[in-house]
Order: C-alpha cells, then structure tokens, then sequence
C-alpha cells in the first residue's frame, strides 16, 4: 500500500543519491495561472531543466485546478527548483498560497505522454494540453511537437468476420 510519506519530497535524498525520481506535482497554484504563466514562472530561474509540464484545467470554468505536473531532465535539477520555488508566494495575483511540491505517482517523460495520450484533455484548446520539451541535443528546452507525440493509441480491432467458424 503506498501512503502519502511515499510522495513527499525530501531534498536531502536527493542530494544524498538516495532518491532520482524526476517527476513532481506543484500545488498550491493559483487559479487565475494559465499554463503559459506557469512556464513563466518556472523558466524565469530553470528554463530548459524540465521535458514535461501540464497544468491541470477545469475546463468548465476555464482555470486550473490548482496543481501541475512537472518532470525534471535530472533529479540535481530538484534541489535548486525546491530551494528556489517551494515555499514562496507565487508572484502573481497577489495570492497567499505557497508553492509546494510533491512526488507524482506518474515518473518518467515516457509513463506521463501514455498516461495522457488518451486523455480528454487532448480534445481541448492546444493552450490546456500538457507540453513537452526536448531533453538533450542542441533543442533541448525547446517544444516538442505534441502532435506526434501525443496521439492517440488505436486500439486494435479484430474482424470477426475473418476468423472461421469450427
């Protein structure tokens, strides 16, 4: 059974080798944030450290929901994003909620594209859509084109009208 001790971050792992895992949950976003004010924020001390980003929408009432999903390239990234970011007021909207962050129970770049691959939120606004970045090489930070990378799995289908009868 995995309990909430499981998902809280601890710098000191990090720093010690003891926890690589990339992907994170920050909470405590304002609902006013667009994904764009988010990338913002985050690019202002660490652009180019991070190959995935989703803020998750209420697309009801059109504002988040107060949480996102962010992998690291690396887990050395972390410490400096924790030092810099985690407790602080966001600087917009004159908020009083601070930013937290936690472990995802998603990780990896590759487990968070199939886990929204067939998401309904790939049939909203392209600006609700998570974004994804490359990881390495000379474009590293840059966006990647979602559209590859975000199709939908067809599901396979038998023709039972091929399949003989015994």
């Amino acid at each position: 059974m995995i309990c909430e001790r499981d998902y809280q971050f601890d710098v000191n792992n990090v720093i010690n080798g003891l926890d690589n895992r990339t992907t994170f949950m920050i909470r405590n976003i304002p609902n006013k944030y667009t994904q764009a004010m988010l990338m913002e924020c985050i690019d202002s001390t660490h652009k180019g450290t991070y190959d995935f980003l989703y803020l998750r929408i209420d697309f009801k009432h059109k504002c988040n929901v107060g949480y996102a999903f962010i992998n690291f390239i690396n887990a050395r990234s972390v410490i400096s994003f924790f030092e810099q970011k985690a407790g602080k007021l966001w600087s917009r909207f004159n908020s009083e909620k601070k930013c937290e962050l936690s472990y995802a129970k998603i990780q990896g770049k590759v487990n968070l594209i199939n886990k929204f691959r067939n998401s309904v939120v790939m049939e909203q606004d392209l600006s609700y859509r998570p974004k994804i970045f490359y990881s390495y090489g000379p474009r590293k930070g840059e966006e990647e084109v979602s559209i590859t990378l975000l199709q939908k799995k067809k599901k396979k289908r038998i023709d039972l009208t091929l399949i003989p009868l015994i």
